[in-house]
């Protein structure tokens, strides 16, 4: 009843990436946000949420928790940051429920958080959502997504670290 004895999810390396929301895939260089479309925060892709569910786009360890964003450190040390929504921040998490906590073990497609997309968009705002490995300078090797329509969960890419 209160997770006493709870077996604990045991932190699996996985070097597959998972479409975090059903949308259309796209490259970071088409983000309306220079900061993601430089690449000045990571390499990474973004996608267009058609549903309100948000699941991990990576294995790893939940170490970053704002409502507007999760951040992941995998097994083999990248780290993958989920940022829901562009400017996002400013609305103090309203929009926002998160289902983890730092600490927490996640899989690949397993449920982030759920987003009120509705509200960001009437609040005039991009829906557009980013995964961007934030360590990619230092720590990624090979990086691919295939871009295009992706179902929630659906494994899309692959991130290599060094």
């Amino acid at each position: 009843m209160f997770g006493f004895g709870k077996k604990k999810k045991e932190l699996i390396n996985d070097e597959k990436l998972y479409a975090p929301v059903s949308g259309k895939v796209a490259d970071l260089a088409t983000v309306s946000d220079p900061v993601f479309a430089q690449k000045m925060m990571g390499e990474g892709f973004a996608i267009e949420p058609e549903d309100p569910v948000v699941v991990s786009p990576a294995a790893g360890t939940v170490t970053v928790l704002q409502p507007h964003a999760v951040g992941l450190k995998r097994a083999d040390g990248l780290e993958v940051l989920v940022h829901m929504g562009i400017d996002t921040v400013s609305m103090n998490g309203k929009p926002f429920k998160l289902f983890v906590k730092v600490g927490d073990v996640v899989a690949g497609g397993d449920k982030l958080a759920e987003v009120d997309w509705p509200m960001i968009k009437a609040a005039g705002f991009p829906l557009t959502t980013m995964v961007l490995i934030t360590n990619s300078k230092d720590a990624l090797d090979k990086f691919s997504v295939n871009y295009g329509p992706a179902q929630q969960g659906q494994e899309i890419g692959q991130a290599t670290s060094k």
